[in-house]
């Protein structure tokens, strides 16, 4: 999988691209599973979440620089999905959009995934 650094306005137009419809998403954050190796200090976090129903109603790309690239999507149900830290996207063979941050060491810090079919289990 090819990523390449966010473009506000590609990303801004793929996400308009899936809304308004039955979509997957996946969610993932985080800093414990590659900072506690580094520093025992560090307060380990992170969430996970993969294949979750949602349709969204309004999908906005806000922030610039690198992790400072944001998503919300406000969903049909009234609810909130808001992921932080975003830097890279491509669009798969599968049709899936892929949203990265990845941290100045290469490493996956933030993903927001948004597919029309469950991602592979």
């Amino acid at each position: 999988m090819k990523l390449k650094p966010l473009d506000e306005k590609k990303v801004q137009s793929l996400l308009d691209e899936y809304k308004n419809e039955p979509v997957y998403i996946h969610v993932e954050v985080t800093n414990g599973v590659y900072a506690s190796h580094n520093n025992d200090e560090v307060f380990n976090a992170g969430t996970f979440l993969r294949n979750i129903p949602i349709t969204y109603t309004e999908g906005t790309l806000k922030g610039g620089n690198n992790f400072e690239h944001r998503v919300g999507l406000k969903l049909d149900n009234g609810g909130w999905v808001y992921v932080t830290g975003l830097s890279h996207y491509t669009v798969n063979e599968n049709d899936e959009f892929i949203l990265h941050g990845i941290d100045h060491s290469g490493k996956l810090a933030a993903a927001l995934e948004i597919s029309r079919k469950e991602f592979k289990k």
